[in-house]
């Protein structure tokens, strides 16, 4: 790899480091709230090293040796670099690499699956080494992975058998997509949950399914699937091989996880939270899903918390099956102010969802009224953390039972310093910065509330029993003709469309979020405009920005597809990259990008406002139509074929002329610097630290939180 390609690879010089303001909401609680808050960030931050082992095997060795040089120092960072022989600029690129890393949690971009490399030579990470025995065990353990790009396919995340990297098939490196698929199968066959798993093929090729849990054999009561760890499959590729469950894996992280949860149990304001926690407790040491499912519909129960949170292995984006769950866990304070708007559209959106592009044979029967709060963050386990979640991410749940939505109000507000905001015209800008922030909360609402909580999957539920009428099915917009596709019993929407399935829905939630937010009754939830149509008034502004921002994101996206591997790297931006397509294909030039350099230099975005709510909305509601129904039928073929066309990026335009500007002109994603709280056992009061809004203060942070 020469200087120029390895360049997009360099870690960010600076990384955009900014704090979540969280003090003033947590001194508000109670003492009882405040330990209640203090016991779940322990809990979420005690899987920290289950987060590094799933991005990389050298991971948890980087972590180490950066936490060892700050013991080193006790912080004094000028002094071990004059003990190191370290020039200020050696130091500083060290710190740099240093809070990215911890701001991801591994040395792989949260945002985007590459990896990023020092900004200087090994020498000086050996150099700063040299100053502590433990740093230099540490960063010797890390056999030179930190520099490492000679392989290519190593620099970002997948499969093996694409020549990628990926922790969730250990010390497998011949195990192949079909091998995976095949035991996925037999898990589904089984009734085996497997998000908190991974699976390692032995040299004597039996399949290990690694299941998290503070045990190290199976439960006495058996596990999930009974009392038996050692399966012979009898059909299919595999005939003739055997599985294997082994408990145990993240043994000592998975038993103090449980330890503090036991002790947030014990804090909690009400039965239904103490019986989510001891299910939570029963699944981490268990390692059964069961448990965890039982957790997820206590939690669903738990309405109007003060203080929320949610902690397991919950988002499957980050394995290349997309099944396993990386490892989370976050606890927060409900800002009750804007939790109203919230409230008021969950209130709203039975109304707002038959406006969606499809009848009511797609959608659920009832809509279940979630919990939507707005919450302030203080603490944030995992390796990025969104602006917001709609979990649990259980279709059986999730149909039957409902969910729950939370927008993350300290991460969304958050700025960097002297941010930059290319591709948007000069005639734009100024509107562009005013309501930028208010349409990404609109987006977020709807996105999360109606996007994901929208939506209806043709199943037959077991054998001959069928959740629609089978008999008359439903007419599908697209061919106009009987539907001939649905999910087969055990089949889920993860399982039908495998790796795809994260960015497909990401898209469609998007697109749900777009459509809607043209209803002028939904800005006017947000106190924007009085709920008339008015596309030239505040509420316009408001929808102008968020149709900007989505073609913007969509621009800037192509960063993220690689053009070895011709593949994406993060859904969120597959999603986005195709909703930008659409609003370009979409007629009467309702969006162009324009240039007149042959570089591209001077690309910017034109988005004509006064088509928003014709062929703007028309474009989206065309793809949201298809990309919905395909979901809803499990129809994989053709809305995977559909998706991939959209999403397609190809080598010339796209994937060469203009991803060269948007790397030119990428800025680096937030770091954020998280507080830490402190009990003291005497008179059982809680305190919290902030840390300064730098990469030193980064550092400190996550040195103090001693993991």
């Amino acid at each position: 790899m020469n200087a120029q390609e390895l360049k997009q690879y360099l870690a960010d010089a600076p990384p955009a480091v900014v704090r979540l303001e969280i003090a003033k909401h947590f001194e508000a609680l109670t003492d009882k709230q405040k330990r209640y808050a203090h016991f779940i960030s322990q809990a979420s931050f005690a899987g920290n090293r289950i987060v590094l082992r799933q991005v990389s095997p050298e991971s948890e060795h980087v972590y180490d040796f950066v936490i060892a040089l700050h013991k080193a120092s006790a912080g004094n960072w000028k002094a071990l670099a004059e003990k190191a022989g370290v020039a200020q600029d050696g130091l500083v690129a060290f710190l740099q690499y240093a809070a990215q890393f911890l701001g991801n949690s591994g040395n792989y971009k949260s945002f985007g699956d590459s990896k990023f490399i020092p900004r200087c030579p090994e020498s000086v990470f050996a150099a700063l080494a040299s100053t502590s025995p433990d740093a230099k065990k540490h960063y010797t353990a890390t056999k030179g992975a930190i520099f490492s790009s000679d392989k290519p396919g190593l620099l970002h995340l997948g499969f093996p058998d694409d020549g990628h990297l990926t922790t969730y098939y250990p010390d497998s490196p011949d195990i192949t997509k079909d091998e995976i698929e095949a035991v996925s199968k037999w898990m589904q066959a089984k009734g085996l949950l497997p998000e908190n798993t991974r699976l390692r093929k032995t040299q004597g090729g039996v399949y290990e399914l690694l299941i998290a849990s503070g045990k190290t054999n199976i439960p006495s009561e058996g596990g999930d699937i009974g009392g038996e760890t050692e399966y012979q499959v009898s059909e299919g590729p595999l005939d003739g091989k055997t599985i294997k469950l082994v408990y145990g894996d993240h043994a000592p992280e998975m038993a103090a996880i449980a330890g503090f949860i036991k002790k947030a149990a014990d804090n909690a304001e009400n039965e239904t939270q103490e019986k989510m926690h001891l299910a939570y407790a029963k699944s981490f040491d268990d390692g059964s899903l069961l448990a965890f499912k039982d957790s997820q519909r206590f939690w669903i129960r738990d309405q109007g918390p003060m203080v929320e949170c949610n902690i397991g292995f919950i988002e499957t984006y980050r394995d290349p099956a997309g099944v396993r769950g990386e490892w989370e866990g976050f606890a927060a304070v409900v800002n009750l102010e804007r939790t109203k708007a919230f409230g008021e559209l969950v209130r709203s959106a039975p109304a707002l969802i038959p406006l969606l592009p499809w009848s009511n044979e797609f959608e659920k029967d009832k809509f279940l009224s979630p919990d939507f709060t707005s919450l302030e963050v203080l603490t944030f386990c995992g390796s990025g953390i969104p602006a917001g979640i709609n979990i649990p991410n259980y279709d059986d749940i999730r149909q039957q039972e409902g969910f729950k939505n939370v927008s993350l109000g300290n991460v969304l507000s958050a700025k960097a310093p002297n941010e930059k905001i290319p591709f948007i015209l000069d005639s734009d800008l100024e509107l562009y910065q005013k309501y930028r922030d208010a349409a990404f909360e609109v987006q977020v609402g709807l996105h999360e509330l109606t996007g994901h909580g929208c939506g209806k999957l043709l199943q037959e539920t077991s054998p001959g029993v069928y959740n629609f009428d089978h008999e008359n099915p439903p007419i599908s917009p697209i061919s106009n003709k009987p539907v001939t596709t649905w999910y087969k019993p055990g089949q889920t929407w993860g399982s039908v469309f495998g790796g795809m399935a994260g960015a497909y829905e990401e898209c469609r939630a998007e697109l749900v979020a777009m459509f809607l937010s043209c209803e002028f009754a939904a800005l006017r939830i947000f106190g924007f405009g009085d709920g008339s149509v008015d596309i030239d008034g505040e509420a316009g502004d408001v929808l102008y920005s968020s149709y900007l921002s989505m073609a913007r994101a969509g621009l800037v996206s192509i960063e993220f597809w690689d053009p070895k591997s011709q593949k994406w790297g993060q859904p969120h931006c597959q999603a986005r990259f195709a909703i930008l397509k659409a609003f370009l294909e979409a007629d009467d030039g309702f969006c162009r990008l324009e240039y007149e350099k042959e570089d591209l230099s001077d690309l910017t975005i034109h988005l004509d406002r006064s088509k928003i709510l014709t062929s703007g909305r028309k474009a989206v509601g065309d793809m949201l139509q298809k990309i919905h129904i395909y979901k809803s039928t499990a129809d994989v073929e053709a809305g995977t074929k559909y998706f991939g066309d959209m999403s397609n990026v190809g080598l010339e335009y796209w994937g060469t002329k203009v991803r060269d500007v948007v790397l030119q002109n990428k800025q680096p994603r937030k770091v954020f610097v998280q507080a830490n709280t402190y009990l003291d056992e005497t008179t059982g009061k809680v305190s919290i630290k902030q840390y300064e809004p730098t990469i030193e203060g980064v550092v400190q942070s996550w040195a103090e939180r001693e993991l």
